[in-house]
């Protein structure tokens, strides 16, 4: 049985990668959305202490990028470069991703590979020529059953359409080179019941089981009819087939036939993001072409559901494609970032609204969390002069608190760091949030205060120590989903000084209770979340 990637033997990195994005047009919020889930994943894993790689980067080559290219009437290579410098780095900055690298499958240290991988494949009698006549489309870069295709009506009436671009394919006959992945119908099926996390979600698997066991066919791993792409090695006339291409970025990128010692502590990745329109790719074909190498599989494919506007999946050729700025305008990054992984369970499809996210960020970011990060810095302002006081008469209430962070710590880190339950992470957190904002409405601090008494003082000491103590653990939670809002309310508590960067705080010490120290000066800064302004809509 293949080795996977969370089985490695001595491996010190925590290998998270996106799929890398067609550079045909600019990002937009359903790119955002999987590489967002990914940064998320490995911050948090950082925050375990733990070594990571996140990789993330751009597929450039095949028929479809060709096509875009010829009609901006500049170059193949040209409008790769455009793009990627104009479009795709400076939104995964704008969106503080923290991926460690950016494969671009047009650089040297992947293109070179890649013909080393196919070219010990050939060798190894894996590989052989053939032809090929059958509907492909474009889009998708990939050939189709005629079972899997839609009847055209309207403009497409009499076509046959590809039932995720819903464009007519074309009839491609062509001499090709082809990879025996039918031979490994049988060893892909015994990985998966041995290994039944696999593949998720578990609606995700069955897919995939099920179209295996309908038998596989041979793969088609180059084209001859155009020249932009990878030039097949023994037979330069061929260009390797885009897929193979790009599923080698996740070898190529971390040192494959170039950097054995990052190759061995890095590979395989533990989880491969994807959206589900190319999850077989990932979990059929990718697999199979490393068991033919002897290479070992990764951990987990982790298929994303469609993010879907107006009942249609969102993306460019649909004319649903929204771009994240459109949003990080309005709502602010952070907000952004939190919003759809909140909103929407990590592998099921789910609708973006603009009214869904205002009542969201209104009532779970200003109202719960940002109005109780508010109110302790006032209140530890007003009645301690900024000074933290010490937890001095803690009760039945206390522990109640500490109970619901030590739960919320638990569930948070299960949810998303082993689960990628992104969702249910965040609202273990947010649950928490309402448990202090219910607190502090039970326990009254500002009738507290009035008593002036020793005892009175006292408790209005605990009071607010608890309150300011389960913030210092919520920012600590929330910074790999908003990490500059997270800071913001560091810096507020006095933490900085006493617990050091934030960065550095650690997912298993969020619950420990009492790391705050008596003296931290609060301060009231910015709001977190401000008040919306009217939209101004694309």
């Amino acid at each position: 049985m293949a080795a996977t990637g969370s089985e490695k033997q001595g491996a010190a990195a925590y290998y998270v990668s996106t799929p890398i994005y067609y550079v045909n047009d600019a990002p937009h919020l359903g790119h955002a959305y999987t590489t967002v889930a990914g940064d998320v994943l490995t911050r948090w894993h950082r925050q375990r202490g733990e070594k990571v790689w996140y990789l993330t980067g751009t597929d450039e080559h095949g028929q479809k990028i060709m096509r875009t290219a010829e009609a901006n009437d500049v170059t193949p290579q040209e409008w790769c470069d455009k793009l990627v410098e104009e479009a795709w780095r400076p939104l995964w900055e704008h969106l503080n991703i923290a991926n460690d690298d950016f494969i671009r499958t047009t650089e040297k240290r992947h293109t070179d590979r890649v013909q080393e991988f196919v070219q010990d494949l050939y060798d190894k009698g894996e590989i052989y020529k053939g032809g090929y006549e059958g509907p492909y489309c474009v889009g998708c870069e990939e050939y189709k059953l005629p079972g899997e295709l839609l009847d055209g009506e309207g403009e497409y009436a009499g076509e046959k359409l590809c039932p995720i671009h819903k464009k007519p394919v074309e009839l491609l006959s062509e001499e090709n080179y082809f990879f025996k992945l039918s031979e490994y119908g049988d060893k892909l099926l015994a990985h998966y019941e041995a290994n039944p996390d696999f593949i998720q979600p578990e609606s995700a698997r069955n897919e995939v089981v099920n179209f295996v066991k309908q038998g596989l066919q041979d793969l088609s791993i180059s084209r001859s009819t155009f020249d932009w792409g990878v030039p097949v090695p023994w037979d330069p006339k061929h260009v390797i087939y885009v897929w193979v291409d790009a599923l080698l970025n996740y070898a190529t990128a971390v040192g494959y036939n170039e950097n054995p010692a990052k190759f061995d502590e890095t590979f395989p990745a533990n989880v491969h993001l994807v959206g589900k329109d190319i999850l077989r790719f990932h979990a059929v074909i990718w697999p199979a072409m490393l068991m033919a190498q002897g290479l070992p599989l990764p951990g987990k494919i982790a298929a994303n559901g469609w993010l879907m506007v107006g009942g249609e999946k969102m993306s460019k050729s649909n004319l649903t494609g929204i771009k994240p700025q459109d949003l990080t305008s309005h709502f602010g990054v952070d907000a952004y970032r939190w919003y759809f992984l909140r909103a929407i369970a990590f592998g099921q499809d789910g609708s973006f609204s603009w009214e869904d996210f205002t009542a969201r960020y209104t009532s779970e970011l200003a109202n719960d969390y940002g109005n109780l990060a508010s109110r302790v810095a006032a209140m530890v302002g007003k009645y301690f002069g900024g000074a933290l006081p010490a937890d001095e008469a803690p009760g039945e209430a206390e522990q109640a608190v500490r109970d619901g962070l030590a739960k919320a710590v638990a569930e948070a880190d299960r949810r998303v760091g082993d689960e990628l339950d992104f969702q249910g992470g965040i609202l273990a957190v947010f649950d928490f949030v309402k448990q202090v904002n219910g607190y502090i409405t039970e326990q009254e601090p500002w009738k507290v205060a009035k008593d002036e008494s020793p005892e009175g003082k006292a408790r209005l000491a605990s009071i607010l120590y608890t309150a300011a103590e389960s913030l210092r653990a919520v920012a600590v939670l929330l910074n790999p989903v908003m990490p500059e809002t997270s800071q913001q309310l560091w810096d507020s508590l006095g933490a900085e000084a006493p617990l050091g960067a934030l960065a550095d705080q650690r997912m298993q010490d969020a619950g420990t209770w009492g790391l705050l120290p008596a003296g931290a000066t609060v301060t009231k800064g910015a709001v977190l979340f401000p008040r919306l302004e009217e939209p101004k809509k694309a």
